[in-house]
């Protein structure tokens, strides 16, 4: 990824904003070489984060501002990478309460942060200024979680 390569959005909380905002974000990680595993990790991780802003940072709320941004990164050992953050202005929360549920509590629903944390590198919540909330995802290059295919 070239230096100064970023991608900043901004969308409502209308559930109807997530399959464009999926396309921009799958076109602009695969024209920065992200392979269609990666892509699709990211997408799927970016999707979560977002739908759970919608539903428990403006409780389902349509027409309240999303912004997304994806800033290229390094991590520790150097790895090119990348990092996304989704920043809300709703509710603020301890970012200690925000987990996913017990996955012995078999039902629907409740994965989303499971889900993220299995695709990304990491997931850090921070209250942000001036209230709402800040998911910072990041991601390596060399991390892909995709299981091998049935044939």
């Amino acid at each position: 990824m070239s230096p100064g390569a970023e991608l900043h959005l901004r969308i409502s909380s209308d559930p109807a904003d997530l399959p464009p905002l999926r396309a921009q974000v799958r076109d602009w990680l695969q024209a920065h070489r992200w392979s269609d595993v990666q892509a699709g990790e990211l997408v799927l991780a970016l999707d979560e984060a977002v739908s759970n802003v919608i539903r428990h940072g403006y409780g389902n709320q349509g027409g309240m501002p999303i912004e997304v941004c994806l800033l290229p990164a390094v991590d520790a050992d150097g790895e090119e990478g990348l990092e996304v953050q989704i920043r809300d202005f709703g509710q603020q929360v301890d970012p200690a309460q925000i987990r996913g549920r017990d996955l012995d509590d078999i039902r629907p629903g409740g994965l989303g942060v499971h889900i993220i944390r299995a695709m990304m590198n990491s997931l850090e919540y921070r209250p942000a200024p001036g209230g709402g909330m800040l998911a910072i995802m990041r991601k390596s290059r060399g991390h892909t979680v995709a299981a091998g295919r049935c044939t």
